[in-house]
């Protein structure tokens, strides 16, 4: 037999190697890093389950503050220049911030206890939330693109450029701080839906940069900038949802990172008296892991093999953390 978990060095590695699957280098992995960020890194997670949404929970609390208080600062803007555009984006961005309210539903239906009609509780809804949030940053890239290229059919000029490029300036910092710090929270607690939420502020953010680069260009003497760079922003916005698309839609099917399971596999390799690993499955619900696994045991007595199916479910749960609940059904010979 192999050796004792506790026997076993277990120097993993954390960095890009160890997620099964190589991301892009150079400025298609800078851009890749920016919008399809990585979920979850099973060293760092949050173990707690309560403590895993109450983080989720602080980090849409403050990031939603920080969202009203960025539109507040571009209204403030407006009216100082009357700028009707100005205006149109201030409302735009409002009503984005708004989508953390339905992630923030989520996190405290997920805190719910199960019930006969929902045995499993209520986790999947934050995955909803997440699909909800992808359909917003869709809506969002059509009716920006549909603007600018109004804006090309028919133009209009622009006017108080200070004032258009000091609210894009605004819009930008306040989105990209929201942004950071969702992310960050979401890949702590393995949330891909807030995560999700993080690349939709980022897309905010470059989207209010891009009306600084266009007022520029104008400033510059060509009017068609606005209008050019809204339609670049909104195609580059439709390309990389699609890897925000795959990171929610893979949890809705019960997919996994190929990684955890290695993990759990590991795990139960170094268990005294387990002969094989028939099978194991894990799957997200959402920001929490479940799974089970299948072992075969030599023949043991019965009080063994609930002695080693207990121990070979402490070391899942020693080797990945974020595991609500995880079966282990030995099989005697």
């Amino acid at each position: 037999m192999t050796a004792h978990a506790h026997e076993h060095p277990h120097d993993h590695d954390h960095g890009d190697h160890s997620h099964g699957h190589a991301h892009p280098r150079g400025i298609r992995g800078f851009l890749h890093e920016l919008f399809v960020p990585h979920t979850h890194d099973p060293a760092d997670s949050v173990d707690d389950a309560l403590e895993a949404s109450a983080q989720g929970i602080r980090a849409l609390q403050v990031s939603l503050v920080a969202l009203l208080l960025t539109t507040v600062l571009q209204l403030v803007v407006v009216l100082i220049s009357g700028s009707v555009a100005l205006l149109a984006d201030t409302v735009h961005n409002f009503s984005d911030a708004l989508t953390a309210v339905p992630l923030w539903i989520a996190f405290l239906l997920g805190r719910r206890a199960a019930t006969r009609r929902y045995p499993y509780g209520y986790g999947r809804a934050e995955d909803l939330a997440g699909l909800f949030i992808v359909f917003v940053v869709a809506l969002s890239a059509v009716v920006a693109a549909w603007q600018s290229i109004d804006r090309i059919v028919h133009p209009q000029p622009l006017e108080n450029l200070g004032w258009v490029i000091a609210a894009g300036v605004i819009g930008f910092l306040g989105n990209e701080a929201v942004a950071i710090y969702r992310i960050r929270v979401g890949r702590r607690i393995g949330s891909a839906a807030l995560v999700a939420d993080g690349v939709h502020a980022r897309t905010d953010g470059f989207t209010s940069l891009a009306v600084v680069l266009g007022a520029l260009g104008v400033m510059a003497g060509f009017p068609l900038a606005d209008p050019i760079v809204g339609i670049l922003i909104s195609l580059a916005i439709v390309v990389l949802l699609w890897g925000t698309v795959r990171s929610v839609g893979r949890r809705i099917l019960d997919g996994v990172e190929p990684e955890l399971l290695d993990r759990a596999e590991h795990a139960l390799a170094h268990v005294d008296g387990i002969d094989r690993v028939e099978q194991v499955r894990l799957r997200w619900v959402g920001h929490r892991l479940r799974g089970d696994a299948l072992i075969a045991l030599t023949d043991v007595p019965l009080a063994e093999a609930e002695r080693i199916a207990a121990e070979a479910e402490r070391q899942v749960h020693a080797h990945i953390r974020g595991v609500d609940e995880f079966r282990i059904t030995p099989v005697t010979a």
